[in-house]
């Protein structure tokens, strides 16, 4: 697609991709995973030569793994919560998905865990155990001082990256994201951005995206269901291939997740994001606050003086009345010192069930007999969802402020 594909609007890098022919899409994946073997038979043969092992065992690495068999990438820090061992619940099984004759696997595990996390520490050693059994060294390994450099090999070459937090302790999960540029297919707990970003055509899942308590029997129900996505799912795809050698279906998946999800994944998404929504309005804000010999801000000193000085003298009563399928609010607001223009009134109702979070501007009516400032305010809001959950609240309001970042005071109706 060229290098000058991130200097237009975002969506042209799907159109792009659509036109990217599937022969294309597959080459790249498989000129990536070989690249990839090749630098890990060559540190595996520094790590093994580092350790003094036989020099016939250093030169096997040369011939190990296979370029054209399906690779799994796991590579994270080792946290209990990360669950790194949960393919490693049933040995005997992820060796029979490895070792398939027909439809082989391989993984290649890298990681650290903190020198005072001493479960963290035992779980890497169960993986290094694990590459060590007989027959499993072909298919597995676990690479040593996984840092910065490593990790972007491995983005680069493996087709499936795994992630296994236990639900609603992932904060991101920003590994998976580097995945998708390069064509790999990520398979996560719906948890961190994957829950955001799932979709079946674009990546695998476990889990049900809610909550339950850590305990060994929900560990083993996911790791059932990981082996179930990897030995019905995952493996199936990559080896069903067309009068081409191509996993049409497979490449699809590579397709449509690099399509849709490396631009919404992207620090070009943010970056633009952030341009668009702060840093320009922010520095249209500014060049308006300071011209004209910095009138617009000399103004939005007197409205946050007057707010400081007058706030506590602001106060309201409500009533409210039900009419044709709706709920009528008004609220009488003395507002003292405080002209009217220096506030907003609205109804407020926070998330409740299937209702979302909800802020309903009122009006200002006609000012009350004998009283400063004294205003009647209404608002109508339907009637399927109960006058309880709405309260009436009065917040600062300036066209060119930022509430509450510059005036958080707030008066909630009781």
């Amino acid at each position: 697609m060229g290098k000058r594909r991130w200097l237009g609007a975002l969506e042209s890098i799907e159109a792009g991709l659509q036109e990217v022919p599937d022969v294309e899409l597959w080459s790249m994946r498989t000129e990536a995973r070989q690249a990839l073997l090749a630098s890990v038979r060559a540190r595996l043969a520094r790590q093994r030569a580092g350790r003094g092992a036989p020099a016939e065992q250093v030169a096997e690495c040369a011939s190990l793994f296979d370029p054209n068999v399906l690779t799994i990438g796991f590579a994270r820090r080792f946290a209990v919560y990360k669950r790194p061992t949960l393919l490693l619940h049933d040995v005997e099984r992820l060796v029979r998905l490895l070792s398939n004759a027909q439809c082989p696997v391989q993984v290649i595990v890298a990681g650290k865990a903190h020198p005072h996390d001493e479960a963290g520490r035992r779980l890497v050693h169960e993986w290094v155990e694990f590459t060590r059994r007989p027959g499993v060294c072909e298919r597995a390994v676990f690479l040593e001082d996984y840092d910065m450099a490593l990790a972007s090999e491995l983005v680069q070459g493996v087709d499936l990256w795994v992630n296994t937090p236990q639900y609603l302790l992932e904060a991101s999960g920003t590994s998976g994201m580097k995945v998708l540029v390069n064509g790999g297919i990520h398979l996560s707990e719906l948890d961190g951005w994957w829950a955001e970003a799932f979709a079946p055509e674009v990546g695998f899942c476990i889990g049900d995206g809610r909550a339950h308590a850590a305990d060994p029997g929900r560990d083993a129900a996911e790791a059932e269901e990981l082996y179930r996505v990897l030995e019905r799912e995952v493996v199936p795809r990559f080896y069903e291939r067309d009068a081409h050698g191509i996993p049409w279906r497979w490449v699809a998946r590579m397709r449509a997740s690099m399509a849709r999800l490396t631009p919404r994944f992207s620090a070009n998404r943010m970056l633009r994001e952030y341009l668009e929504t702060c840093y320009a309005p922010a520095r249209a804000a500014l060049r308006r606050r300071t011209e004209d010999k910095g009138k617009v801000g000399v103004e939005l000193e007197a409205w946050a003086e007057g707010l400081r000085k007058h706030w506590s003298r602001v106060h309201l009563s409500t009533a409210v009345s039900r009419c044709e399928r709706s709920h009528r609010f008004r609220v009488h607001v003395y507002l003292g010192e405080l002209e009217p223009e220096a506030v907003r009134l609205e109804l407020y109702a926070d998330p409740h069930g299937d209702w979302p979070a909800a802020r309903v501007p009122m009006q200002r009516g006609d000012p009350l007999p004998g009283s400063v400032h004294g205003h009647v305010y209404t608002a109508e809001v339907p009637d399927h969802r109960p006058a309880s959950h709405y309260t009436p609240r009065v917040v600062p309001y300036h066209p060119e402020a930022s509430v509450p970042l510059e005036a958080a005071q707030i008066l909630w109706a009781e």
